[in-house]
C-alpha cells in the first residue's frame, strides 16, 4: 500500500466563520501585519488548494483569522493499493526457458557491375 498525505484547504470556510466575506476583508489585515498580496493572488489562494505556501503567509493568516493551521488545513492519509507485482506463481511455463534476443542478419547488396 502506498500512503499519500492529502489535505483540504479551508480558508474560505474559516473566513466565513469570522464574518469575512470579501477579499478586501482580508487584504487590509494582512497588509497591517506586513503581507503584501494583490487581489488576484488572494483570489487564487481562496479558490484553489495551494501546493506551496510561505510560512510567513501561513502565520499571518492564522494571526489575522485567529485560528490554527489545523483550522486552515485538514490533513488525512490516502492509501492506495500498490501496483501488482509478478510472483513466481504468476509465471507461465514458457518463461522457464531463458530468453535470448534473436540475432539480426543484415543483407547488403553486392557491388554493382
Amino acid at each position: 500500500m502506498k500512503h499519500r498525505i492529502a489535505y483540504q484547504w479551508r480558508l474560505r470556510q474559516v473566513m466565513t466563520d469570522r464574518d469575512m466575506h470579501t477579499l478586501s476583508d482580508l487584504i487590509t489585515p494582512l497588509h497591517d501585519v506586513g503581507i503584501e498580496l494583490s487581489a488576484s493572488q488572494l483570489y487564487r489562494l481562496l479558490g484553489r488548494t495551494p501546493e506551496r505556501l510561505p510560512l510567513a503567509l501561513l502565520g499571518a493568516l492564522c494571526h489575522v483569522l485567529d485560528c490554527t493551521v489545523e483550522d486552515l488545513c485538514v490533513f488525512h492519509v490516502d492509501t492506495s493499493p500498490s501496483r501488482r507485482t509478478a510472483t513466481a506463481t504468476d509465471a507461465s511455463p514458457a518463461t522457464d526457458v531463458p530468453l535470448r534476443p534473436k540475432r539480426a542478419h543484415i543483407h547488403r547488396p553486392g557491388p554493382t557491375a
